[in-house]
């Protein structure tokens, strides 16, 4: 019921984060406060707007009888999130507060954007050519945010944080329509609000806004002195799109109230109807169609469906374009590094040509088929294009619908013979002649790729102006994804062309040597391959999401200190003959063809080989050069390694490319690329992870050579694994069940021995008990798992739901818990059974309390020892790291609570798993301390007990294990770059315990005498003479369960000595 409770609050969130983000990209929203009450609107100024707006009645006409007015003026002339800005600067309009992206080095600018809602349209207050109306207008200067929900009736209020400012203003005025301008709709309205004070006589008139506490009560000043003048379009156009408006104060320039006239500009949204109509301007830039353009060459196949509008709106909403370097251009920088028609800020031209985060949205598609009577085929398309800044969010970029020089309005024809959208494009506001209108768009959606075409969409912006080349043709393109390979388009039957495949087969037989570790290990481990199902293309497409990565990456070898993260993104594009992916809803009505892959026996590894492309890409702040590699190569499914050539676009590197003779459209294509998959067997033994290697075949003095990469993946699921596996918590959890049996079966053996020997069970150290019952008491305590603790803390696998509610999964827990219950239980037994036969032994020699074992100073030797050892585990593993001993990291619990822990207090539980693997140590001690002449302990417990304690050690070895560098990020109490945890380690900890068990073995089976005398070098004793000080007394027999009171116990053993 609590998954579910979670469940249900999750799908709530995901839907509002849906929801909000769907209305984010409408436009046309009104986004109305919810549970706001009716507001009775007051026209208590008409007289005061008509006057002032006496320049607009001037010109405006009668209206006609229209039942859709009043609705199409509330809904049509609603505008958000437009540009504003004020040419003069001696009254600026608000305050901006921009001091924590100075002190954050933040390169980000403001954006100017406002916001205009109708709110009323009244039916009473009109006459023949006006009609009342009152409107809200939130204007604001701001980094990240968006004016989309209209603020409550009758709000007139400023507002400032940091990085962001906004003004709300109320309007009451009049709605006309002129008689110039092609009857353009004109709002003349008159507004009040609260207006940010200014300080007078300052050289900085937002001062204030400097003094701590100013968000919460800024001076500002009531002001109903506001004049707001509207104007839009009477028809949606590509020349008449656009909204345009200002805003001026009334108050004279002395009125610390004034400000200067502020500009406004926007368009219309998506609800509003086009109409096309520019087929005069339209010519001028594809007249005859379709144009010679240069993009598509190469024989290059284009899509010429019926549904290219639903193909292309699906492509670019709401994803961005990129632009493409001018590395073609052989001029000056000042013309190379120019975008094309848009606007080359400083950004831009910082980019160096290069335009790298430059992006292009490609909005408002509309499309309408053309009559007979027009031209048969033919298919006009209108479109908004908006450049986008490097450092501007995409999103926010979408939102904006001001008309400034980073937008161009389009119109333009489209045909399915040629698969050409040839399109004529304006930049800002033009004249009926179309002047401004000096661009020619070419776009195209591509069915055929290869390894130097991966662009499902392309296109240029070029000049038609004759008298000047004001710009060097700009392209611009879509990279494909396979997920997006679906519906209308892949019906079109889209391709890829392979030709790398024999360079790939070179790398492979250099790769791929034939020797018999190779054979053995092809014979053992099985790789990700075709699957017998009822389809081919199933099977290729089954196979290609096993082959797909998505997965964070480190350096191959792992550093000592914590490596830069990688996030790798392998794509496949295509295998053999499928592109992309196969969907059960496409060619339905195709019969597919039965899979041959039916018997291994059939095919020989060469004839098993398949054609792949991919496109790889490396994100992180790692040091590699390019960040996307386009591949093709072959893959072979017996060893699972991809034998590839990649290429990297070194277009941006234009300055460079005329030294580099040997590119292929502007493509570094040698690359050599092998990709290495984890086996689908023997997966709890062998780590899975992948190894990307890639290594460019230039030479060193190349400027396009680049050091080798080696990667290593952290571990991967494949499909089938994600379904149904035998996970390796399922088997270390069967490995501690047999551990925690093997060592019940060793207490139980040492608590049968001590029976028959119970003249030596008060020289079994009590030191040594306790540090087995710590060991089982800790995951008792704690709930972290017993002996395998180190191994299960490193699982890479976050447990899946199905996983978690797999039953044999709990039985398996809860058996281990009932275990370690167990054990705990009989150790606590053995020391009861070891501290009563001390008591019986007290109480026999009540005169002589010396011979009864102490163990004082053995606790303080065994506690100097592993003080003396955590300290130097703490300076080695510093210096090894060159970190600090005391940092601080970061882990999250099974719960997913963050905690915090120093370094020392982790590798202080990990020391603790230390102490335990050398138990014997403190035994070792006693014997010594003690000169023993009896065997404590029984070969089977103490043996059997070191067995069980190595085995994680030998597991650990043997399966491979790759450490997670970000391991202190994500688990508990494990920090696998401690010495002890260590492939050394894994050697050294199980040689000591076998040398402390071998020591304990001597002991008892010599006596101390005897082993004095072996360990004396000439006049030179290892070991001091023997003393009576522990003289074990004359051995009797004992009753199996001692009784307590000392009384009763001497009386029985004076009865005993008597007979």
């Amino acid at each position: 019921m609590h998954l579910v409770n979670h469940g249900l609050v999750g799908i709530g969130l995901l839907v509002s984060f849906c929801i909000n983000f769907t209305d984010g990209y409408n436009l046309d929203r009104s986004f109305e406060p919810r549970n706001v009450p009716s507001v009775a609107y007051k026209y208590d100024r008409i007289d005061e707007v008509k006057k002032e707006c006496s320049f607009v009645l001037s010109s405006a006409s009668e209206l006609k009888p229209d039942d859709n007015r009043m609705y199409s003026i509330k809904e049509g002339l609603s505008f958000m999130n437009g540009d504003w800005w004020q040419e003069g600067n001696g009254a600026p309009l608000m305050p901006f507060d921009d001091r924590d992206l100075i002190s954050s080095s933040d390169t980000r600018s403001p954006l100017n954007l406002t916001s205009f809602w109708v709110t009323d349209v009244d039916r009473a207050h009109r006459s023949k050519n006006l009609v009342s109306v009152s409107g809200i207008l939130q204007i604001g200067i701001t980094i990240e945010g968006l004016f989309v929900q209209r603020p409550y009736e009758g709000s007139r209020r400023f507002d400032i944080w940091p990085s962001h400012s906004q003004l709300t203003i109320s309007f009451q005025g009049i709605y006309t329509e002129s008689k110039q301008n092609d009857g353009e709709r004109v709002m003349c309205l008159l507004g009040t609000t609260m207006l940010p004070s200014r300080q007078p006589y300052s050289t900085d008139p937002w001062e204030w806004v400097k003094e701590s506490g100013y968000t919460n009560q800024p001076p500002l000043l009531q002001d109903d002195q506001i004049l707001l003048v509207l104007r839009y379009p009477r028809t949606f156009t590509l020349i008449h799109r656009g909204i345009s408006g200002n805003m001026k104060s009334l108050n004279p320039k002395s009125n610390l109230k004034f400000f200067d006239e502020v500009h406004i500009s926007s368009r219309f949204g998506t609800s509003a109807v086009y109409e096309f109509g520019a087929e005069k301007i339209v010519s001028r830039a594809c007249n005859p169609y379709p144009y010679q353009d240069s993009s598509i060459s190469g024989g290059i196949s284009v899509y010429k469906g019926l549904d290219f509008c639903v193909i292309l709106e699906r492509f670019t909403h709401p994803e961005a374009l990129t632009f493409v370097p001018n590395w073609r251009c052989n001029g000056n920088d000042d013309i190379c590094s120019n975008l094309g028609p848009f606007n080359s800020d400083k950004e831009i031209r910082a980019t160096d040509g290069s335009f790298k985060d430059v992006k292009l949205l490609l909005q408002d598609v509309r499309c309408e088929k053309m009559t007979l009577q027009e031209r048969t085929g033919f298919t006009k398309v209108s479109a908004v294009f908006r450049a986008v800044p490097p450092f501007e969010s995409q999103f926010t970029a979408s939102q904006r619908t001001g008309l400034n020089n980073m937008t161009i309005f389009a119109e333009g024809i489209w045909n399915f013979s040629s698969g050409q959208l040839c399109m004529v494009g304006c930049i800002g506001y033009v004249d009926a002649e179309g002047s401004g209108c000096d661009s020619r768009i070419c776009l195209y959606v591509p069915l055929s790729f290869s390894i130097k075409q991966r662009s499902i969409i392309i296109g240029t912006f070029s000049s038609i102006n004759r008298t000047t080349r004001s710009y060097f043709p700009l392209s611009f393109e879509k990279l494909v994804r396979p997920a997006e390979l679906w519906d209308q388009y892949t019906s079109s039957r889209p391709y890829y062309v392979y030709s790398k495949i024999d360079l790939a087969g070179t790398i492979l037989e250099k790769k791929e040597p034939f020797n018999f570790g190779t054979i053995i290990r092809k014979s053992l481990l099985k790789f990700p391959k075709m699957e017998d199902t009822d389809s081919y293309a199933v099977s290729f497409s089954l196979l290609s999401e096993d082959l797909t990565l998505h997965v964070s990456a480190v350096p191959d070898p792992i550093p000592n200190s914590l490596p830069p993260r990688t996030d790798i993104q392998m794509e496949i594009l295509s295998l053999g003959p499928l592109f992309g992916r196969y969907w059960a809803s496409q060619n339905d009505s195709n019969t597919e063809e039965e899979t041959p892959y039916r018997s291994k026996a059939q095919y020989t590894e060469k004839q098993l080989l398949l054609n792949v492309s991919a496109q790889l890409s490396l994100i992180g702040k790692s040091n590699h050069n390019f960040s996307m590699l386009f591949v093709e190569g072959l893959y072979n499914p017996v060893a699972g390694k991809m034998y590839l050539i990649g290429c990297r676009d070194v277009r941006a590197s234009w300055k460079i490319l005329s030294e580099s003779m040997d590119l292929e459209a502007g493509l570094d294509c040698l690359i050599e690329v092998v990709v290495s998959y984890p086996p689908i067997s023997v997966r709890w033994l062998v780590n899975p992870t992948a190894r990307i290697s890639i290594s460019s075949q230039r030479n060193e003095d190349d400027p396009l050579c680049f050091s080798p990469i080696k990667l290593q993946t952290l571990p991967i699921m494949y499909r089938k694994q994600r379904e149904n596996i035998l996970s390796r918590r399922g088997v270390e959890g069967i490995l501690r069940i047999l551990t925690l049996s093997a060592a019940i079966a060793c207490i139980l053996s040492q608590l049968f021995y001590i029976k028959d020997n119970m003249e030596s069970v008060p020289y079994t150290s009590l030191v040594m008990l306790g540090v087995q019952a710590l060991g089982y008491s800790l995951p008792l305590i704690t709930g972290a798992e017993a002996l395998f603790q180190k191994t299960r803390s490193e699982s890479y696998e976050s447990p899946s739901y199905d996983l978690e509610k797999s039953q044999w999964i709990r039985i398996i827990d809860y058996t281990v818990k009932l275990l370690v219950l167990v054990s705990f239980c009989l150790n606590l037994r053995l020391c009861q059974k070891v501290w009563r036969s001390r008591i019986r032994l007290l109480t026999r020699t009540p005169l002589e309390p010396h011979r009864v074992p102490v163990e004082k100073r053995v606790f303080i030797i065994t506690l100097i020892i592993h003080i003396i050892g955590y300290i130097s585990v703490l300076i080695i593993h510093s210096v090894k790291t060159s970190q600090k001993p005391l940092w601080s990291e970061r882990y999250v619990d099974s719960t997913g609570y963050s905690h915090t822990l120093r370094g020392w207090e982790t590798e202080l539980e990990e020391y603790v798993g230390l102490i335990q693997d050398f138990f014997l140590l403190p035994q070792i001690i006693a014997n010594l301390m003690w000169q023993i002449h009896c065997k404590p302990l029984r070969n089977f417990y103490y043996i059997g007990i070191t067995v069980v304690r190595l085995l994680p050690h030998v597991y650990d070895y043997i399966r491979d294990p790759v450490p997670n560098p970000f391991f202190s990020e994500d688990y508990e109490f494990v920090n696998p770059h401690l010495d002890f945890y260590s492939k050394f380690g894994d050697i050294a900890i199980p040689a000591i315990a076998v040398f402390l068990a071998v020591a304990v073995y001597v002991q008892q089976r010599w006596n101390y005498e005897k082993l004095s005398q072996t360990l004396t070098l000439g006049e030179c004793k290892l070991l001091p003479f023997g003393s009576r000080v522990y003289e074990r007394l004359p051995s009797v027999s004992y009753e199996a369960e001692l009784v307590s009171g000392a009384n009763e116990n001497a009386a029985q053993t004076n009865k005993q000595e008597q007979e």
